[in-house]
């Protein structure tokens, strides 16, 4: 599937830089804007923000300021 270990020493934090932004992301623009009644509340939330907003409409400025589903698209 393409999957590498990190080739740095333990602990480097550009080797999670991706993961951690995409969490600040979810934090910033879902998890903080509002309180949870519970944790399938929250993660029904997180399914759906994903799938509706940050794949299909948010725009990356790694993508060339294209959605990653637009980004996939023009790749195909």
């Amino acid at each position: 599937m393409g999957v590498r270990l990190s080739v740095g020493r333990t602990g480097q934090c550009w080797d999670n830089a991706l993961a951690e932004s995409f969490f600040a992301t979810i934090k910033r623009e879902l998890l903080g804007t509002t309180a949870w009644p519970s944790r399938a509340a929250a993660r029904t939330a997180i399914f759906d923000f994903i799938e509706s907003w940050y794949n299909l409409h948010r725009l990356h400025s790694s993508l060339g300021y294209r959605s990653p589903a637009d980004y996939e698209t023009a790749a195909a």
